[in-house]
C-alpha cells in the first residue's frame, strides 16, 4: 500500500524513528513530506535528516511558515497526481488550512485519507476555518487521536467516522536509554525541558519549589521563549539563581545525554482557559533513560505516567515541594520509579508500538474501502 504522509512536525530526528519503524512492514511503500524548516515562538526547527532509512523523505515549499491554521504546500496536489497514494496522512490537525487542502487533494486523486489530532478542549473557530473544519470532518475516511480527551472533543464536533487513539510519536529505547553510570556524589540534579518556555508549561512554580528544597541540588531547564527572562529574574529573587541553569532548546539528538544527567524530571503544567497539557512528550523520554518523573494533573499527564511516577495538583507548591523531597530523601524510591518508568515505556510508549498501530490503521481503512 501506497502511503503518502505530511508531517512538519517530523522535522525533527529522534522523530523520523517512527517512520523508520512504520516502512519496515513489507505491505507498506511510505513517502513522507516535509517543509525545509518550521517556525514557531521558540524559534526556527530545521530538518534534521537523522532517521531516513526505508522511505522517501521529500523537502517541499510550506506558505504562511509558522502560522499553525494557515499554513499549506502549494506542491500537494502535483505531489498526489504523482504518487498516487492509497492513503494520505495529514499529520495535522482538522481546522488548518494543510488539512483541508490536503484531504480535496486525496478526493480528487482517489486516494482514502486520515487526520491527527491532540486537540484536548473545545474551541470553536471563526469562518473560514469553522467550515474548513466541518468539511474535514465530514470527508475524512479515518481519525487518529493522541489523547482520550480529543475522541470527546471531535465527537462534539460532529466527527462520526472510525478512529484510534495513538500517540503522534513513541520513543526509541535504544536511543534513549539510562546512562551508563550517575555519579553519585554529585548534586541532586532536578530538570524541566521542552522547546517553549511559556506560562502554561509551569517552571515558575518548579522555581519557587526548589526554593525550598534543604541541602545541594541544581535545576536545570531546557527550552526558550516569552517566559526566560521573567523565570531568569524570579530565579535571583528567590536567592537561587546560582543553583539554576538555562540551556537553551535542546536539539533531538543531544536529548537523550541531557534527561541521563537527571535524578528527576518535572513537567508542572497548568491548565488554562483555551489550554491543557495534551501528552506531554518529554516525560516518556525521561521515562525511557529512568529518571524518575513528576507531573502535574494536567490534562493528560496522570493517564501518562500512570503509577511509574508522581503527581501533584496543578499549581500546588507545597505538593511539588512535598514530592521532590521524598526523592531527594530516598535514593530507593528514585530507583524504582525510574526502572517503573522505563517498563511503562516499552509496554506502551516505543515507536514499534506506535508504528504498529498506525499501520494497522491503514490496513482496516484499505480493507473497508476494498
Amino acid at each position: 500500500m501506497q502511503i503518502l504522509m505530511v508531517s512538519k512536525a517530523c522535522l525533527v530526528g529522534a522523530y523520523q524513528t517512527k517512520l523508520e519503524a512504520i516502512a519496515q512492514y513489507e505491505d507498506v511503500d511510505l513517502t513522507v513530506i516535509v517543509p525545509p524548516a518550521w517556525r514557531d515562538a521558540a524559534g526556527t526547527v530545521p530538518l534534521e535528516r537523522s532517521h531516513v532509512t526505508g522511505y522517501r523523505l521529500l523537502v517541499d515549499p510550506i506558505y504562511f511558515n509558522g502560522h499553525y491554521h494557515l499554513h499549506y504546500y502549494p506542491r500537494l496536489k502535483k505531489r498526489l497526481e504523482s504518487i498516487r497514494p492509497d492513503i494520505l496522512h495529514m499529520d495535522e490537525e482538522p481546522y488548518n488550512l494543510a488539512t483541508w487542502q490536503g484531504l480535496r487533494g486525496a478526493r480528487a486523486s482517489g486516494a482514502m485519507s486520515l487526520f491527527f489530532s491532540w486537540q484536548n478542549i473545545y474551541h470553536r473557530y471563526p469562518f473560514p476555518f469553522s467550515r474548513m473544519e466541518k468539511q474535514v470532518l465530514q470527508q475524512a475516511d479515518y481519525a487518529i487521536m493522541g489523547n482520550k480527551a480529543a475522541v470527546e472533543v471531535w465527537k462534539k464536533k460532529g466527527y462520526e467516522g472510525p478512529y484510534a487513539t495513538i500517540p503522534q510519536f513513541g520513543v526509541d529505547p535504544d536511543i534513549f536509554h539510562p546512562p551508563d553510570h550517575r555519579d553519585s556524589g554529585r548534586a541532586f540534579v532536578i530538570g524541566s525541558a521542552g522547546r517553549r518556555l511559556v506560562p502554561e508549561k509551569g517552571v515558575d512554580l518548579l522555581l519557587r519549589a526548589a526554593a525550598k528544597l534543604p541541602g545541594v541540588w541544581r535545576v536545570q531547564i531546557g527550552g526558550d521563549g516569552p517566559e526566560r527572562q521573567s523565570l531568569e529574574r524570579l530565579a535571583r529573587e528567590l536567592n537561587i539563581g546560582d543553583r539554576v541553569q538555562f540551556d537553551g532548546v535542546i536539539p533531538s539528538e543531544q536529548m537523550p545525554a541531557y534527561l541521563g544527567q537527571l535524578d528527576v524530571l518535572v513537567l508542572p503544567s497548568r491548565t488554562l482557559p483555551n489550554w491543557k497539557e495534551q501528552f506531554g512528550r518529554i516525560l516518556v523520554e525521561a521515562m525511557a533513560c529512568e529518571a524518575a518523573v513528576v507531573g502535574s494533573d494536567s490534562g493528560e499527564i496522570p493517564n501518562v505516567i500512570g503509577d511509574a511516577g508522581l503527581i501533584f495538583p496543578e499549581d500546588n507548591r507545597q505538593a511539588l515541594v512535598e514530592c521532590l523531597l521524598s526523592l531527594i530523601k530516598n535514593e530507593q524510591l528514585r530507583r524504582e520509579l525510574g526502572m517503573a518508568g522505563r517498563k511503562r515505556v516499552l509496554e506502551y510508549y516505543t515507536q514499534a508500538q506506535v508504528a504498529a498501530s498506525t499501520v494497522s490503521v491503514y490496513r482496516e481503512m484499505l480493507a473497508s474501502h476494498n
